[in-house]
């Protein structure tokens, strides 16, 4: 098919993740032009021949489909609020592959279906790496119909048997959940299983030796444990930044993740903060598991 007759698509967010999914859109044949905040990420897109947009405007009234990656749910929202639903127009579609509170993703979604537009979410799971070569997990929700006319696109993002289809709107991010807390608690139970042996005055390497090393959860641990041998502990992340994301969602339909709740009520009062995986301001479980065993 030629450019001229695929959709033309916008990109807001060049970051570590959004650049490198935009370029391989850009690469596939697809009529691209991309914006963000920092004016040397527009430039990288600009060199990939590719075009940079001046402003998100500029964006979304000169494309057929609008894709974010976005650092947080309240940007997402706020630049969907503020430039999407004003200028959405009839049969435009909105794909949002940031993390992003599932009640308001349905409000978003809401708002802009009375201007004719339509929002998927479409979470992705992977570094940068993975955005790079297009092997990305992607959770997507949404109108079914919808969904499968951009599969296509989503397939140069993410591995194809893993664009998965999960539902109606906010189906996606459910999911997300689902795959961030299974990722951050189980990295807090082998910190705060390494954190009883170490508080208790044993040396963190032979707990390491004798714990870890080994396949399975034992594996999952060493890969934990490892870090803290390593003195890098406190890098450690659990999710910390969209804990209230799920905690809002599960409170929302009327059930409780307590592990959850616990996980998040005990980093929030600690003062150590960092920055996680995503450079955004987080706090060190570690940290506070360890603080008043630390020299």
């Amino acid at each position: 098919m030629k450019s001229e007759q695929l959709p033309r698509i916008g990109f807001i967010g060049l970051g570590n993740m959004g650049g490198k999914m935009a370029k391989n859109l850009h690469n596939a044949g697809y009529p691209l032009i991309g914006y963000d905040i920092d004016a040397e990420k527009c430039a990288a897109l600009a060199a990939t021949g590719a075009t940079a947009g001046k402003g998100t405007i500029e964006v979304v009234k000169n494309s057929d489909i609008v894709m974010t990656s976005l650092r947080s749910s309240d940007v997402f929202c706020s630049v969907a609020e503020e430039y999407f639903i004003p200028n959405a127009r009839d049969g435009q579609v909105f794909i949002d592959l940031g993390t992003t509170e599932v009640e308001r993703t349905r409000n978003l979604a809401t708002a802009l279906a009375e201007k004719g537009a339509t929002l998927i979410d479409a979470p992705v799971s992977g570094g940068p790496n993975d955005s790079e070569t297009g092997t990305l997990r992607i959770f997507v929700g949404g109108e079914a119909s919808a969904v499968e006319k951009c599969r296509s696109i989503l397939e140069i993002l993410g591995e194809s048997k893993y664009v998965v289809y999960c539902g109606p709107i906010g189906s996606g991010q459910i999911v997300k959940g689902v795959n961030q807390l299974a990722m951050g608690l189980g990295a807090a139970a082998y910190m705060e299983a390494m954190a009883f042996g170490v508080c208790a005055g044993v040396d963190p390497v032979a707990i390491r030796n004798v714990v870890g090393m080994g396949s399975g959860w034992r594996g999952e641990f060493d890969r934990i444990a490892k870090r803290i041998v390593d003195g890098t502990g406190k890098k450690l992340v659990v999710k910390y930044p969209e804990l209230p994301y799920f905690l809002a969602a599960a409170e929302a339909s009327g059930f409780e993740i307590p592990l959850t709740k616990a996980l998040y009520e005990f980093c929030k009062k600690g003062d150590y903060e960092m920055f996680d995986n995503m450079n955004r301001p987080s706090r060190s479980f570690w940290h506070e598991l360890t603080k008043d065993s630390e020299e």
